[in-house]
């Protein structure tokens, strides 16, 4: 399979999507399950028609520019926000971004380690890691690089996220993410309790850590990705529950404002797989 991918990453970006918008069809036609899923969740979500239908592509373009993203040569970003990143770093108390399942959320932390990995302000993001071992060895190693890190959902990978915040680093989290048994707590997401993670919350409260929103904008016709950053509206509220319900209300709001790269078929309202 890495030979694959890096055989894939060598051709351009804008094939590699055309290649994904195909397999997001032949996914959403050929599972039952993942059709409903996805539309269901759109629906309740209040988005309309078109804007889900244009997700499908979009959701298969998120697997096909993997390889580009992890084995191949730099892809072109843009930045709208930067100013909000340099000043939370300024404040030396760390900063936690919280990326959804929106757009193309490998390419926001990569871009921040380009960008400030060499100024001594790394990365360390939180991932699920992958069931098949072949698979987690891949992904390992294809995410570690200069100014980026990867930390598993263990209590040894939160204790990493931790010690990096304190150092006055930065940490990567995707809050609609189901975490592991005892790592979350039930809470509303577009109008239905969701099992969400409280980790990023708890970080915050421990360490004082900056709050930045971040996701990664998928550009047409393969040119490239534009990262939108920026604070939060207002303070995390100072009880747990509150905050996290805060913090998926923030998560709505940007879905929102581009539904059409949501990945609507992803299980989010599934309960926790394994325990820590």
């Amino acid at each position: 399979m890495i030979i694959l991918f890096k055989c894939l990453s060598v051709l351009p970006l804008c094939f590699l999507h055309g290649m994904g918008w195909v397999l997001g069809w032949m996914v959403f036609l050929a599972s039952s399950d993942y059709r409903q899923r996805f539309l269901t969740q759109a629906h309740q979500a209040g988005v309309g028609l078109h804007d889900c239908l244009c997700a499908v592509g979009e959701s298969g373009k998120l697997v096909a520019e993997l390889p580009r993203l992890w084995f191949g040569r730099p892809v072109s970003v843009l930045w709208n926000g930067i100013e909000c990143v340099e000043t939370a770093l300024q404040a030396a108390h760390g900063v936690v971004f919280l990326t959804p399942h929106l757009g193309c959320f490998e390419i926001t932390a990569q871009a921040y380690a380009d960008r400030f990995g060499h100024l001594g302000r790394p990365i360390t993001v939180l991932f699920r890691p992958p069931r098949q071992a072949w698979l987690y060895d891949m992904v390992c190693d294809a995410r570690q690089r200069a100014g980026l890190m990867s930390s598993p959902t263990t209590i040894a990978g939160v204790k990493q996220l931790l010690k990096a915040l304190k150092k006055g680093e930065s940490v990567g989290l995707l809050p609609d993410q189901v975490p592991p048994q005892g790592m979350g707590i039930m809470a509303p997401f577009f109008g239905r309790d969701a099992y969400t993670m409280t980790l990023g919350v708890r970080l915050v409260q421990q360490t004082g850590a900056a709050v930045l929103i971040a996701w990664g904008e998928r550009l047409r016709w393969g040119r490239g990705y534009r990262v939108h950053v920026k604070p939060l509206d207002a303070p995390l509220p100072s009880n747990l529950a509150d905050a996290v319900a805060f913090v998926n209300l923030v998560m709505q709001t940007l879905i929102l404002q581009a539904p059409r790269q949501y990945l609507w078929g992803y299980g989010r309202y599934k309960l926790p797989r394994e325990t820590l």
